[in-house]
């Protein structure tokens, strides 16, 4: 008989993977991870087009978090000597590149060192993202806009809002002029909504240690600071890795140790129904290719989205303010077009190398308020191996925010193509020519949102704890627009409590709730 404890994880993201693959490293437990899409990743997997691999949602592998950098590096071990492809790329292009890996046997599976460069593009010129205090800064927003800037800002230290929104938030570390300029129409693009609406939660979570002032000390005291990721501020890094193979490798790889452990990780299935006796998960039913199938368990570790959690629960009577604000949840959808073009107008007068000389953004945020275009990736910058033709073509990605059923998300892949074609051209950043190839990608409940019932959630959250064997884990699960590192960490948390290393529950909830630490990614 298996007398081990039966475990299921919904969803096979970064928080679900990263939990199932520290349980069933555990003998007394068999782990089921069940996802419902035909691939491993989330919004953080990696789709083949073509032969070239195009992330869905392109991140950054850099963590505060020692646990996580060495889990990363556990899974894919981090270049350390020349490989011969790496030696073939130095000479074919005459560029030294960083892609050095330990072992050729296993060339493609290794992590990256790849130069952070984000920027902000706004008047059809580049600024430094986060804002730096250099000559080109102050040269590209011409005096005008310094001096109300510079008013703005000092103004915002005199007199300090309640941040009662996310505009004030801003506001109090920028500057209303700094505000408008860098922060209102972008935030605006992704959410739907405008900051003076959006709860300042977001901005505590996602750019806590990120102001002027900030900059300011960073710029002085940058020359006496050690390198360590712990002595800077996440938003200020110069560096991080990245899977040769793009970001959904990871998790692939992960996913396979969980099943050459003895558990399993299931695509294709859909999670119908939660089954609740006396306050405890006893099993859930999922879809498995149209047929439904009834899995019992002793543990459920759930990353579904919380509006989805509660409807498919069963045998429990849930409050009915708790099932109101659960089910009236905001979500912000995602899609993006994987862009093939035969180069950009974007000129490189940046002093970093980069393969034809390609401008050597990571991603691009487009502050343009005559496009509906928020932000985009130059994939050639984060792993030439993951393109066929990268020395012939420049792949970028066309990001776009909006809400499931509108008129973005309605429109066909022809249609949404051609406006982001046009809206490239309009801005400037490519001829409609030299467009060879195009694919979109469309991820439902990409970003939790921070509004209407998102602040009746503490209740939603009592009643969840409640329930004994259930732990909420992953960006969906907790409805927090956490980065990859902090969905890791609540899996990590989740396993802790069930091998009793931790004693309270809420530590899974605690994660990225310090005022410490966080990425910005805006």
């Amino acid at each position: 008989m298996n007398n081990k404890k039966q475990v299921i994880i919904i969803g096979a993201g970064p928080a679900g993977i990263t939990a199932g693959y520290e349980l069933a490293k555990e003998q007394d437990y068999e782990v089921k991870v069940f996802e419902q899409d035909s691939q491993i990743g989330g919004i953080s997997k990696t789709i083949n087009y073509k032969g070239n691999l195009i992330d869905t949602g392109i991140h950054r592998f850099f963590s505060k978090d020692d646990t996580i950098m060495d889990w990363w590096a556990n899974i894919l071990p981090v270049q350390t000597k020349p490989a011969l492809d790496d030696i073939l790329l130095e000479r074919k292009l005459n560029l030294k590149t960083n892609d050095k890996i330990s072992d050729p046997q296993t060339m493609d599976r290794v992590m990256l060192i790849r130069n952070r460069v984000s920027r902000i593009f706004y008047l059809k010129k580049f600024f430094d993202y986060p804002i730096s205090l250099s000559f080109q800064t102050f040269a590209n927003m011409g005096l005008w806009r310094t001096v109300k800037a510079g008013f703005g800002y000092f103004a915002s230290i005199i007199h300090k809002r309640k941040e009662t929104s996310l505009e004030n938030f801003y506001i109090n570390r920028f500057g209303k002029p700094l505000y408008r300029m860098f922060f209102e129409n972008y935030t605006e693009k992704v959410w739907g909504v405008h900051p003076s609406k959006l709860g300042a939660d977001w901005g505590s979570q996602r750019v806590k240690g990120v102001s002027v002032t900030k900059i300011i000390v960073d710029v002085i005291t940058k020359p006496f600071k050690s390198k360590s990721s712990k002595n800077i501020e996440t938003s200020l890094i110069e560096s991080f890795v990245y899977p040769k193979l793009g970001a959904g490798q990871i998790w692939e790889e992960a996913a396979k140790e969980i099943v050459a452990n003895g558990s399993t990780v299931e695509l294709n299935n859909r999670i119908k129904q939660i089954n609740v006796k006396n306050n405890k998960v006893i099993s859930v039913i999922t879809e498995d290719n149209g047929e439904d199938k009834t899995v019992e368990c002793d543990l459920l570790l759930s990353s579904m989205p919380i509006k989805d959690l509660i409807l498919a629960m069963n045998g429990i009577e849930i409050p009915n303010d708790v099932r109101e604000a659960a089910l009236n949840l905001p979500y912000r959808e995602f899609m993006s077009v994987g862009l093939f073009v035969k180069k950009l107008l974007l000129e490189n007068k940046t002093d970093i190398k980069t393969i034809n000389n390609i401008v050597p953004d990571s991603w691009i945020y487009i502050q343009e308020s005559n496009v509906k275009l928020g932000r985009l990736q130059v994939f050639n910058n984060w792993s030439p191996y993951a393109m066929k033709h990268f020395q012939d073509e420049v792949l970028i990605g066309c990001e776009y925010f909006c809400d499931e059923g509108d008129e973005l998300w309605n429109m066909t892949d022809e249609d949404f193509i051609q406006l982001a074609i046009d809206e490239l051209v309009k801005i400037k950043i490519i001829n409609r020519e030299d467009v060879t190839d195009a694919v979109r990608i469309k991820i439902k409940k990409a970003y939790p949102a921070y509004h209407g019932s998102y602040y009746d959630l503490p209740k939603v959250i009592d009643f969840l704890n409640s329930v004994e064997n259930l732990y909420c884990i992953g960006r969906n699960g907790q409805h927090r627009y956490n980065n990859m590192d902090h969905s890791m960490l609540t899996g990590i948390e989740a396993v802790n409590h069930i091998l009793g290393k931790t004693a309270d529950k809420q530590s899974v909830w605690n994660v990225n709730t310090e005022k410490e630490y966080h990425e910005t990614k805006k």
